[in-house]
């Protein structure tokens, strides 16, 4: 990732939720809701020296807010997949969720094996086979569409070849050209954008409920912000079933780059998930496969074994 992609993620993942957050909090402070009644007159400063200032204050704190943040961007992720077994709490509602998951898979799956009539059921069962595809195996649902979507990726991206994905995927995430690592980037980025910014909503909503909720007549606002709650879930869900896709992709494309980057021969189409589940277990911490070394290295221009031999 160049520095400009490096900048864009900062402005994009971190800094523009955390601004919408700190900015939301500041008119709720300014409008004196946390004391009483709110005022919306006094939240945007008369004097251009006062609004320069305040800008200057929403940019500085969203700003630190952002790198403290940044180290806990996969747990940010990890808890709106559906991560909750090991919270007390949350056990109970995760399995609850996961039934009510089952319950819709095997709603498609039946719309998918139903005879089809007219048109508009083969529209209607080609859509449910779509949506069924971007599904993990019933043992593997997680209680959100989140952790389901990502998933379904996680688990079926490699194993078609032999590969573990979760194992592999660091790995071979470092082979692929410089097109598919920009398209990956660029999905992941907004996967993570959304996933913060139902954060940052879900945050300003809960601030909103605390400081109004002795106004009735502004409790539309804390609908609205729990509308905005939902659709940049949506768009999370809707980024994540992408590079769900991108990483099969990247396996079609990439698998055999991450053998010669690990020095092994080219298999053949027979002993191909043989070889890739040695390598699997390799990654896992087992034993080395039983698979001789591949070395090609130049000598004087020409090409030579790992026996300096000419090939």
């Amino acid at each position: 990732m160049g520095r400009a992609g490096f900048v864009r993620r900062l402005l994009a993942v971190q800094f523009a939720p955390c601004a919408l957050f700190v900015a939301g909090v500041v008119a709720l402070v300014r409008a004196r809701s946390f004391h009483g009644r709110s005022d919306w007159h006094g939240v945007v400063p008369e004097r251009p020296e006062e609004v320069l200032g305040l800008v200057a204050g929403i940019v500085l704190g969203a700003a630190l807010l952002g790198l403290l943040l940044r180290p806990f961007q996969v747990r940010a992720v990890r808890v709106l997949e559906g991560y909750w077994d090991r919270w007390p709490l949350t056990a109970p509602l995760a399995g609850i969720l996961v039934r009510m998951q089952r319950r819709r898979r095997r709603v498609l799956r039946a719309r998918v094996d139903a005879t089809p009539r007219g048109d508009s059921g083969r529209r209607v069962q080609a859509d449910a086979y779509r949506r069924l595809a971007a599904w993990p195996p019933p043992e593997a649902l997680l209680p959100t569409a989140l952790g389901n979507a990502l998933r379904a990726g996680e688990l079926s991206a490699g194993e078609r070849y032999g590969l573990t994905t979760l194992s592999s995927w660091p790995r071979i995430y470092l082979q692929v050209s410089d097109r598919m690592a920009a398209v990956l980037s660029s999905t992941r980025d907004a996967l993570d954008s959304a996933v913060n910014l139902c954060w940052s909503f879900l945050a300003l909503t809960g601030a909103g409920a605390t400081a109004m909720y002795d106004e009735p007549s502004h409790w539309w606002l804390c609908g609205a912000g729990l509308v905005l709650v939902a659709v940049a879930y949506k768009g999370a869900v809707t980024a994540a079933q992408a590079y769900a896709g991108l990483m099969h992709a990247a396996y079609d494309l990439h698998r055999f780059d991450l053998l010669e980057a690990l020095h092994y021969p080219l298999p053949t189409r027979e002993d191909e998930e043989d070889v890739f589940a040695g390598i699997s277990a390799l990654f896992a911490g087992a034993e080395r496969p039983d698979i001789p070394y591949s070395h090609q290295v130049e000598r004087d221009g020409d090409a030579r074994d790992g026996d300096g031999e000419p090939l």
